[in-house]
């Protein structure tokens, strides 16, 4: 059976909800961000929530659209 390459997270977030949780590669590179800036985020709890599937961190998509959301709020108000 072929192996299918990863997914874009760009285009995985803007067609829907993906079928597979988000890493922290995906994430940064969904916001063009470096990976070190994703890692200072959850250090310092100022990201989107993620959690941890053994030493994994993951991202549930809707935490990182609402997370998306709610900075665009402040950015408007």
């Amino acid at each position: 059976m072929p192996k299918h390459p990863p997914a874009d997270p760009c285009a995985t977030l803007r067609a829907g909800l993906p079928d597979r949780y988000l890493t922290p590669e995906d994430l940064a590179a969904l916001l063009a961000v470096p990976i070190e800036t994703v890692y200072g985020w959850r250090k310092k709890r100022t990201g989107p929530t993620g959690f941890r599937v053994g030493r994994h961190v993951r991202y549930a998509p809707a935490a990182v659209r609402d997370w998306i959301a709610q900075q665009t709020a402040a950015e408007a108000a």
